[in-house]
């Protein structure tokens, strides 16, 4: 990893893919609203790094910052969508690629 990455990522923070599947609707629709908060200062804390929905509006992707994949999976788990059991959570370590390559 190049030297500009590691000073992107932190050091050793690594990256983790927390993909939402939503399974309650309704309930989902009624949580949003403090599940967007709380992502949200999760990003002024520098531990989410981008997040948003997919198009089929099944669900979405938060890319979390974090020291070890079981902070990113406390900080995924406290998410109220997953808490409280609108969405199931998938959680991943994440290397994006640093392009140009080669």
């Amino acid at each position: 990893m190049n030297e500009m990455k590691v000073r992107e990522l932190g050091g050793k923070r690594m990256l983790y893919a927390a993909i939402l599947t939503i399974v309650d609707p309704d309930l989902n629709a009624k949580i949003r609203p403090a599940h967007l908060d709380y992502i949200n200062q999760l990003f002024l804390q520098d531990k989410v790094v981008m997040a948003g929905p997919f198009t089929d509006k099944r669900g979405g992707m938060v890319i979390y910052r974090a020291n070890s994949l079981e902070e990113a999976r406390q900080m995924a788990e406290a998410d109220p969508v997953v808490a409280q059991g609108a969405r199931t959570l998938e959680l991943r370590e994440w290397n994006p690629l640093s392009f140009p390559l080669g």
